[in-house]
């Protein structure tokens, strides 16, 4: 059973992670179309915690080998 939490915690890490990734693209994108540098940077922010959450997911599932 104890495996099934962990499997659940890291699959929510990644959906999570490629979400904000998605949405902070679209961010970006609608920032650069508009000359907004506030919506820039706010697709970056999105963009760098996606990218955390991806690197946390990868370093929690190799950890236990």
């Amino acid at each position: 059973m104890a495996g099934y939490s962990t499997n659940f915690n890291l699959m929510k890490m990644k959906l999570i992670g490629f979400g904000s990734i998605i949405i902070g693209f679209l961010v970006v994108a609608s920032g650069y179309r508009y000359g907004s540098f506030g919506f820039g940077l706010a697709g970056v922010v999105f963009l760098l915690i996606g990218i955390a959450f991806i690197i946390g997911h990868v370093l929690r599932r190799n950890e236990r080998q």
